[in-house]
C-alpha cells in the first residue's frame, strides 16, 4: 500500500513537472527590447519640417464589433468568440473609416494574428490589403501571444497586436517591454505582456519623429502594475524629449481623465485609481483630449468607450488618448463618435500636429 502511494505521488510530480516545461515551451518570453520587421512598398517621400500630419489611435477590439457581451466584459457575458459574418463586416467597417479620414499614421490596437478566437486571422494584412494605396509602410508587435491558453473560454491559441499603419517610410522600429503580470511559466500562457511599438519616420532635415503604439494594462485593485507601466512610458518620453526627438504616442491607457472618475456608478469605480496615474504624463505633455476637454462642459464629445455591457447605452468614459512632444503643435482634435459606435468598444481619437 506505502509502495502504490509512493508510486501515485511520483507519477504526480512526474506529471505536475512535463506540465510545466509544457507550458514553458509554450509560453512567450519577449526580450526587453526588440527590433522588428517593417514592411514598406515603394518609396515614399519622407516627413518635411512644418508639415502637418494627421494621427488616429484606435482600439478595434480585434474586429468583434458591438453584438456580443464577452466573458472579460463589464457585462460579464457569455459570449467567447464573434463570428466569421462579423469579423468580416468590421474589417470593411474599420477600413471604411480609416479610408474616410485618410490619417497619415495609424495606430491600431487589439488586432488579431494566428489566434483560435478570430479563426487564425492575420489582421493586418488583411486591413493592408484594403488599404494598400494609402499605407505604404506598417509594423506590428504582439502584446499577447500563446500557443495555448488552458482556460476554458480560449482553449486554444492567442495572438493579439499593436499596429501602426504609415503614409510615410518607417526607418527602423522595435518593440519595447512594459512591466508585466507573467512572472511565471503559466502566467505567460495566460497573461497580456503590454509592450510600446515603437516606429521612427525620417524627416528631410535629417531629424525623426518618433511614433509609439500602446495599451496599458487594466487596473487590479492593491496592485501598482498600471502605476509601473505609466512610470515606464514617462522614462522612455524623457528621454526622446532630452534627445531633442519629436514624438508622439496613442492608445488605450485604460486610465481616466481628471475629473470623471465620480461621474462613474460606484460598481464602476473600482476598476479605475481614484487619483488617475496618468497625471505623470499629463502633468509634463499635452494630452488630446485634455483635461479640459474630458472633464468639462463638452465632454460627451470626448468620451472612447463604450463598454460591452446591456446597461450601458453609449459612450460613458474616456479612455484613450494621443500624447506629444511640446516640440510639436495641436492644430485639431476629435473623438469619432458619428457611425463608429458599433465597430468597437472603443472610438478612433484623431489629432492634427505641425512637426
Amino acid at each position: 500500500m506505502i509502495r502504490l502511494l509512493r508510486n501515485a505521488l511520483l507519477f504526480m510530480l512526474l506529471l505536475l513537472t512535463a506540465l510545466w516545461l509544457l507550458a514553458d515551451h509554450l509560453g512567450w518570453q519577449p526580450a526587453p527590447r526588440e527590433t522588428l520587421p517593417v514592411a514598406c512598398q515603394g518609396s515614399p517621400a519622407p516627413l518635411t519640417p512644418g508639415q502637418s500630419l494627421k494621427v488616429m489611435s484606435w482600439n478595434v477590439q480585434y474586429l468583434a464589433g458591438k453584438r456580443y457581451v464577452f466573458w472579460y466584459d463589464q457585462g460579464r457575458g457569455s459570449d467567447t468568440r464573434p463570428s466569421a459574418e462579423d469579423l468580416a463586416f468590421n474589417l470593411d467597417e474599420v477600413a471604411r473609416v480609416i479610408r474616410a479620414e485618410q490619417p497619415d499614421i495609424v495606430l491600431l490596437q487589439e488586432l488579431d494574428r494566428d489566434a483560435k478566437a478570430t479563426g487564425y486571422q492575420d489582421q493586418l494584412a488583411l486591413l493592408r490589403e484594403r488599404l494598400a494605396d494609402l499605407y505604404p509602410c506598417s509594423v506590428q508587435a504582439y502584446d499577447w501571444q500563446s500557443g495555448f491558453v488552458p482556460d476554458r473560454h480560449i482553449f486554444g491559441s492567442v495572438g493579439r497586436t499593436l499596429a501602426t499603419l504609415s503614409r510615410y517610410p518607417i526607418a527602423k522600429a522595435e518593440r519595447l517591454q512594459l512591466p508585466n503580470a507573467a512572472d511565471g511559466a503559466l502566467a505567460r500562457l495566460r497573461e497580456r505582456q503590454p509592450a510600446l511599438l515603437v516606429s521612427y519616420l525620417p524627416i528631410s532635415d535629417g531629424t525623426r519623429l518618433a511614433v509609439l503604439n500602446t495599451q496599458l494594462s487594466a487596473f487590479q485593485p492593491g496592485s501598482d502594475l498600471q502605476l509601473r507601466q505609466v512610470q515606464h512610458v514617462a522614462k522612455v518620453l524623457d528621454r526622446l524629449e532630452t534627445q531633442g526627438t519629436p514624438w508622439l504616442i496613442g492608445g488605450d491607457f485604460n486610465l481616466l481623465p481628471l475629473g470623471q472618475y465620480r461621474r462613474l456608478p460606484p460598481a464602476i469605480r473600482g476598476n479605475y485609481p481614484a487619483d488617475s496615474d496618468l497625471h505623470l504624463l499629463w502633468d509634463k505633455y499635452p494630452m488630446i483630449p485634455n483635461n479640459a476637454e474630458a472633464g468639462g462642459a463638452e465632454r460627451s464629445a470626448w468620451l472612447t468607450h463604450f463598454p460591452n455591457d446591456p446597461a450601458v447605452s453609449a459612450p460613458d468614459r474616456t479612455v484613450d488618448y494621443l500624447l506629444h512632444s511640446p516640440r510639436l503643435l495641436r492644430q485639431q482634435a476629435q473623438v469619432l463618435q458619428e457611425d463608429t459606435l458599433q465597430i468597437s468598444d472603443h472610438l478612433p481619437v484623431l489629432g492634427v500636429l505641425r512637426l
